[in-house]
């Protein structure tokens, strides 16, 4: 009874500590469970915030370096802009600006959780903006037809402070990322590790435990398995991250090094072309002047030796005027060659175009290089700036003469021809006009041809060219709606064939017609004026007061532009016209109308200047009368005309007259 009784209470006391070691055990076992859970938890949470981090970082990286490329890009397509002035290039580079913009403020959103690279962002806009406003001088320079000063802008833009300003900042922005990157996957790493140490630790005590050791194990592997697979994820996305970076920092290289060579080479090369241009046309010049200045001396030298003669002397005196005005044609079309003379398209003959440069071709070409010139066009016309086309025949024939290393044939053929759409290029179908120019030089293989009309694409060696010949007769015929097409092969010279399209007018307008002038005035004018005559050169000067007197009206003269409002006031009479030159020591012709235009508010105006291109510089020629040195007595008289005529009291003159 005894021995049945001690082992009862034995078998409650053991149930009892079983019960407490179930207790116990099922306690250890709920805490290392929620440990566990929790550490892993932890480092779950470690893992996805060291991922979301790190994709945020590669996330601004690339967009940096997209807004780096699109910069690039869009600054590449400004160039083309400024070579050809096709405003659908022009659009493409504000669109490619604005897509920059875009970007900017994206990386602007991304990173406003870390306020130091948001600062970045800040200095890095204000780059971008004053680097968008040098390009957008360049592109209203372009727009509004100043391509020389365009061109020497962004040539000076591709070394501005801004452009180097913003490559520092991109630069520093992205090395600034790549740290803050460096430093989240540190911590991150760090805290996983804790985690997992916590984690080695609980094992060993689940390992007591079977339930627990079985779930512990379950979960560690779990662990370990996710872990695994997250590194070999952060790997490649490390890999895919190195190898952009380093296509990323090529191409900025590449990008760096041929803006740095094209800044070099564009100023070297133009210097060059400018001073071969120079050599090759100043003999020529200089023997044509001479030729007129000949006439001219030896006319008035034998209306001297004849003064006894009235009609010897007339004679004598229209030759050497004929020579004067020859003179002052070549001067004419000098300053439309060096595009000072503002162009217009007028209905033309090919032919005739090329007949009237035929002089200035041989002179450039030189001696040893035998120019034909055939036509064929059946009197065709086409509507183009004539002065353009010259250009761009003389840009052909320069190249030529270089394929063919100074000595040759060149063959410049006028035709015609009607072609299907898109059969040359992107022509639409309909009659065209050709010319063809045809050398016996080296020629081009295929690759060459390709590349041609690429700006600043050249073969020739320095000092010979700029690769600007061509890509500008490309840029003139699309405008003109025409094409280029090129057929050469290595050794076998080449052919270059302009279509320009057929305009149908009733008469064309030959070459020479642009440069002739008035024949002389006698008559005096049927209205008497009171005209302000402001020159700073006494010479111009008197001889303009002697021809407006000759012509019947009471001129006043003004040496000085700074005295003009003094010699109205001494006057004291209203001026029905102010003729003034342009460019004047102290003040311009147009600041001048624009001081006096309160003084005399219903005073016609009339601007005179030697040089065309003061039109294009000076914005308050617009909407006035210009007249141009040397002018006859019959030119003066039909610009006065058209100057009161387009004053708003004109009426009123004719009626007092």
């Amino acid at each position: 009874m005894r021995d049945r009784g001690g082992s009862d209470i034995a078998a409650i006391l053991h149930a009892h500590w079983r019960a407490i070691l179930l207790v116990v055990v099922a306690t250890l076992g709920a805490g290392v469970f929620t440990a566990l859970i929790v550490t892993l938890g932890e480092a779950n949470r470690q893992r996805d915030r060291a991922l979301d981090l790190q994709s945020h970082s590669f996330e601004v990286m690339l967009r940096t370096r997209a807004l780096a490329e699109t910069m690039a890009r869009a600054e590449a397509t400004l160039g083309r802009y400024v070579i050809s002035a096709d405003k659908k290039i022009g659009q493409q580079y504000s669109e490619e600006w604005q897509q920059a913009g875009r970007q900017l403020d994206r990386l602007d959103q991304l990173t406003r959780d870390t306020p130091e690279q948001n600062r970045r962002v800040g200095a890095l806009r204000a780059a971008y903006e004053s680097r968008g406003d040098e390009l957008s001088i360049i592109a209203l320079s372009t727009r509004y037809k100043k391509n020389q000063q365009a061109l020497s802008r962004y040539y000076a833009a591709a070394d501005a402070d801004a452009l180097h300003r913003t490559g520092r900042l991109l630069q520093g922005f992205l090395d600034s990322e790549r740290m803050l990157l460096e430093r989240r996957t540190a911590v991150a790493d760090a805290s996983v590790t804790s985690s997992n140490r916590a984690a080695a630790v609980l094992a060993v005590f689940g390992a007591a435990i079977v339930l627990g050791a079985i779930l512990l194990g379950w979960l560690t592997v779990r662990a370990q398995t996710a872990r695994a697979i997250a590194a070999a994820e952060a790997e490649d996305e490390r890999e895919r991250a190195e190898l952009l970076e380093v296509a990323v920092r090529t191409t900025t290289e590449d990008l760096e090094a041929e803006a740095r060579e094209r800044a070099a080479a564009e100023a070297k090369l133009r210097q060059m072309q400018t001073l071969d241009a120079i050599g090759q046309l100043t003999g020529g010049i200089a023997h044509d002047f001479n030729n007129m200045l000949a006439v001219v001396l030896g006319g008035i030298e034998l209306a001297k030796r004849h003064s006894d003669d009235p009609g010897e002397v007339v004679r004598h005196l229209d030759s050497a005027a004929e020579g004067a005005d020859r003179a002052a044609a070549l001067t004419r079309r000098l300053l439309t060659f060096a595009r000072a003379e503002a162009l217009q398209p007028v209905a033309v003959e090919a032919a005739s175009v090329i007949a009237g440069m035929s002089d200035l071709i041989d002179r450039t070409l030189g001696d040893l290089v035998t120019v034909q010139v055939t036509d064929d066009s059946g009197g065709w016309q086409v509507f183009v700036d004539p002065h353009g086309l010259e250009n761009a025949v003389l840009n052909l024939a320069v190249n030529a003469r270089d394929a063919m290393d100074g000595r040759g044939t060149l063959t410049i053929a006028t035709g015609h021809a009607t072609l299907r759409d898109h059969q040359v290029d992107h022509c639409a179908a309909g009659d065209y006009v050709t010319i063809v120019v045809t050398d016996t030089g080296c020629g081009m293989s295929e690759a060459v041809i390709a590349r041609v009309f690429e700006p600043f694409f050249t073969t020739k060696p320095i000092g010979k060219g700029t690769g600007l010949g061509l890509s500008q007769i490309f840029g003139f015929v699309q405008q003109s709606g025409g094409a280029v097409a090129i057929r050469s092969a290595p050794g076998a010279g080449c052919t270059v064939t302009v279509y320009l399209p057929r305009h149908i007018v009733a008469q064309a307008v030959s070459s020479d017609a642009i440069d002739t002038f008035p024949v002389a005035l006698d008559v005096p004018a049927a209205t008497t004026l009171d005209i302000l005559v402001v020159e700073d050169d006494p010479r111009v000067l008197a001889a303009t007061i002697g021809a407006l007197e000759a012509l019947g009206h009471r001129p006043v003269a003004c040496a000085d532009p700074l005295r003009a409002e003094s010699v109205v006031e001494e006057h004291g009479r209203r001026f029905d016209l102010i003729l003034s030159d342009v460019l004047m020591p102290g003040r311009t012709g147009p600041e001048l109308v624009a001081d006096l235009t309160a003084r005399l508010p219903d005073a016609a105006v009339l601007f005179v200047t030697g040089f065309s291109g003061d039109a294009g510089e000076q914005g308050g020629l617009a909407g006035r009368q210009v007249l141009r040195k040397p002018f006859t007595m019959a030119a003066l008289a039909a610009a006065i005309d058209a100057a009161i005529a387009a004053r708003p009291a004109a009426e009123a003159i004719r009626s007092a007259a």
